[in-house]
């Protein structure tokens, strides 16, 4: 008895020291986290000047606040938060979500949905700030950017394409995706179901004319403004008009993903399972499951159409911010459809993100969480970098992980 008694007491205290050990673990991580995002209240504080990447140097390169990345830093500051509890970001991002201000009433783009949704989106949730008119009107300003024609939200204004030839008139990016969630919260909050609408229909038009038969996905497509008939098919930030850009791939499954938690759905939640299947079982997904900047690069049938030269690239680059959105999304579907392996996949891709593989532990990045992000290579912009963006998907993922593990809705 006495002996059981004495085993009992050590397995007690080595119980207690692995929680302890876990706790540090994790307040190791997310002081880390916090000392990136001192640096960077400290080297930038113009919330009009808003950081995106790092130059050759190691400096901060910032955008203005109609760049389409201008919301994520404010997100970024809602999300430690919300894990920290610490009132001193609450106060910051209060102060870089507010600069956003005159976005609501831009319809420049349709990038509206994450300047706006991801600042004042979060401070509606996680503070639970006034915030209803703004993105009421910010929907209001992005609806006028769809077309009965096309049954598509136009991305872009007319312009020519990155090949100086092709003229696009009226372009629809795989990212528009992502906006669809304003339009949805947009119409919840007003009661004006035409923003819904607008999002399914946008939703529908892309599973039409975006995705190839193995649920890859196109990046452009453009249409005719008065037919609404496609007119091109390209792939600009990819490897060839016919590869899965990865970043593009986990822009669509998060899309689709929301799309189902908003409408219930079950052709969009079919839809992300088929996205999710063709990028965790596609064979170019390395070990870690953070994937190539594009998922055909080099493979036999693949001619870029711009100049590749495979020699510049002696590894091919990974993209960390496209594992960030992955991640995210599949906890978000690990609850949809649940006992496939989804969270332990995200597991997965987070635990390789918050490796020293990926996480900046060393170098001259002071000011974002994640290294090794690809922007686009064809156009030789942002190769090998930190993005804010990545961060950003990063501390969402990290969130929903939590959530998840208390049993907790997020």
């Amino acid at each position: 008895m006495r002996q059981l008694l004495g085993m009992i007491c050590v397995l007690a205290i080595l119980s207690a020291c692995t929680t302890k050990t876990k706790e540090k673990d994790q307040f190791d991580t997310m002081a880390f986290i916090a000392e990136k995002f001192d640096n960077t209240l400290q080297a930038e504080s113009d919330s009009t000047k808003i950081p995106r990447t790092i130059d050759e140097n190691g400096n901060l390169k910032t955008v203005g606040i109609y760049n389409w990345t201008s919301g994520f830093f404010a997100g970024n500051l809602w999300y430690m938060y919300e894990l920290t509890k610490d009132d001193k970001w609450k106060t910051e991002a209060v102060k870089w979500t507010q600069a956003l201000d005159p976005i609501q009433y831009w319809s420049g783009n349709h990038d509206v949905g994450f300047m706006m949704y991801c600042s004042y989106g979060n401070g509606m949730k996680f503070a639970g700030l006034d915030y209803k008119d703004i993105l009421v009107q910010t929907a209001e300003s992005l609806s006028k950017r769809y077309s009965e024609k096309t049954l598509a939200i136009e991305s872009w204004d007319y312009r020519k394409a990155w090949d100086g030839k092709t003229e696009w008139f009226y372009p629809v990016i795989i990212d528009n995706m992502m906006n669809l969630e304003l339009l949805f919260e947009a119409s919840i909050l007003s009661g004006n179901n035409r923003y819904r609408d607008i999002a399914v229909q946008h939703a529908e038009t892309t599973m039409k004319n975006h995705y190839r038969d193995d649920y890859s996905c196109y990046h452009v497509v453009d249409y005719d403004t008065i037919t609404g008939a496609v007119l091109d098919k390209a792939t600009c930030q990819g490897f060839t008009d016919a590869s899965a850009w990865a970043r593009g791939q986990a822009w669509g499954l998060y899309g689709y993903v929301l799309c189902y938690r908003y409408t219930k759905d079950k052709k969009f939640l079919d839809f992300a399972e088929n996205i999710a299947a063709y990028m965790l079982h596609h064979k170019n997904l390395p070990e870690d499951l953070i994937p190539y900047w594009d998922y055909n690069v080099a493979d036999e049938g693949f001619v870029p159409e711009w100049e590749y030269n495979a020699a510049d690239y002696p590894e091919i680059p990974r993209d960390a911010s496209a594992a960030a959105v992955t991640a995210s999304a599949l906890y978000e579907l690990s609850i949809y459809a649940p006992g496939k392996g989804y969270s332990e996949k995200a597991d997965k891709m987070v635990a390789s993100l918050l490796s020293p593989d990926y996480l900046s532990v060393h170098g001259k990045n002071k000011y974002f969480i994640l290294n090794h992000s690809v922007g686009s290579i064809p156009h030789g912009v942002e190769i090998d970098v930190p993005l804010v963006y990545a961060d950003y998907y990063l501390l969402e993922a990290m969130y929903r992980k939590e959530k998840l593990e208390k049993g907790e809705k997020f």
